[in-house]
């Protein structure tokens, strides 16, 4: 076995304990590393009613406290930036967290000693790891994971400092090629890898549960996620399918709202937050899984489905053709045009067959892609070629 290393991960959003589904793929990726030979320690932000240390699956996890409990809203909710752009008490908090994060992430690299530290998006997690590089000279590696890349091409203040980060950093890695592509326009200088995140194998798997006449939604609602078109195209199908969605997120009120003018509440269940152990089911009930996002990182809710060798129709945007081949492991259609989508939807439903064939497709190739063992080896091996290289 190759020599052990210690790894240190700094990252606002974890999971809060087991089977919660956000940054999941952060605990997958650090239990499958124990078999590369690399020891994991997470340093994340604290929300109420969190230990502010636990154990999860084998990783430790050290929790920081960042402002008074009331304000501490930060992490978690998916809506970091905008709460900092519009609210003063979330500017202050943010410095709390930035401050507070440092400051554990100090005092772990003490008492762990890891070789190497791994920043997961680039803000806030990666400003922290370019000051506790600074301070120890340990190599820091940062993966962008789609939304921090959003935030440096809008928000002008935060281009050079992400630019910075990446600078400073021995390694990047991006989740697909798209912000691979992305990173480089915005700075010409740095040539990231792409190394996707795990996706559980062992809990998405498929079952002989279908539906032929229910589609699914799995995310935030959030306009970047584009469960408008959905609804839109869900009105003008020929097909009287059932959607199901599952997630929250700031678009609720409005897309709930939105699904009643249509006339499509009967047709619309809202389940709200689900935990990531209840999803294989909803996945395997539906007879496809739709992904209509506008501007999507990698699309792991894509993963899940074609794990469980349900379809995929999806928009053609961003890092989701990482995942769908078009007429391979699922169908792509123009983003933003509705009446495709509906179209597209209604000849996958009124076509038996196709789908599973497209279903049994994408399960293969997401196996091969995003299984965790595939993960934690291509960043082990990122890691060792970090090490190697400061080591000269």
């Amino acid at each position: 076995t190759p020599e052990k290393m210690n790894v240190l991960f700094l990252t606002h959003s974890f999971p809060q304990g087991e089977g919660d589904a956000a940054g999941s793929f952060i605990l997958r990726l650090a239990v499958a590393l124990r078999d590369e030979g690399v020891n994991v320690r997470v340093v994340a932000p604290a929300a109420a009613g969190l230990p502010s240390a636990e154990v999860l699956e084998g990783i430790l996890v050290e929790r920081f406290r960042y402002a008074p409990r009331r304000y501490e809203r930060l992490a978690y909710t998916g809506n970091m930036a905008s709460d900092v752009a519009t609210s003063w008490t979330a500017k202050l908090a943010l410095v709390g967290f930035l401050g507070s994060d440092f400051v554990h992430a100090v005092r772990a690299r003490r008492n762990f000693e890891p070789q190497l530290i791994h920043a997961h998006w680039w803000f806030p997690s990666g400003v922290v790891g370019t000051w506790v590089r600074g301070l120890s000279h340990l190599p820091l590696v940062t993966t962008l994971h789609g939304t921090d890349v959003r935030l440096a091409r809008s928000v002008g203040v935060a281009k050079p400092l992400f630019a910075h980060v990446l600078k400073h950093s021995a390694a990047v890695t991006t989740v697909s090629r798209w912000l691979q592509d992305e990173t480089q326009a915005l700075v010409p200088t740095v040539r990231p890898v792409v190394a996707p995140m795990p996706v559980s194998t062992d809990l998405f798997e498929p079952g002989d549960s279908r539906d032929g006449q229910r589609l699914l939604f799995v995310g935030r609602l959030n306009s970047q996620k584009g469960v408008d078109h959905l609804l839109y195209a869900l009105s003008e199908m020929k097909t009287k399918a059932s959607l199901d969605i599952v997630g929250d997120g700031p678009d609720r009120e409005d897309l709930v709202r939105l699904a009643r003018d249509l006339g499509l509440t009967p047709r619309v269940r809202w389940h709200g937050q689900v935990p990531q152990t209840r999803l294989p089911d909803l996945y395997r009930q539906a007879a496809a899984v739709v992904v209509p996002s506008v501007d999507e990182g990698l699309g792991l809710s894509a993963v899940e489905a074609l794990l469980c060798e349900t379809p995929v129709v999806a928009f053609d945007s961003g890092g989701l053709r990482d995942v769908i081949q078009h007429e391979k492991t699922g169908l792509l259609v123009q983003p933003g045009d509705r009446a495709a989508l509906a179209k597209t939807l209604d000849n996958l439903l009124s076509r038996d067959g196709r789908g599973a064939h497209l279903g049994k497709a994408g399960r293969l190739y997401a196996l091969s892609t995003f299984a965790p063992e595939s993960a934690a080896r291509r960043y082990a091996e990122i890691y060792r070629q970090v090490l190697g290289g400061n080591a000269s």
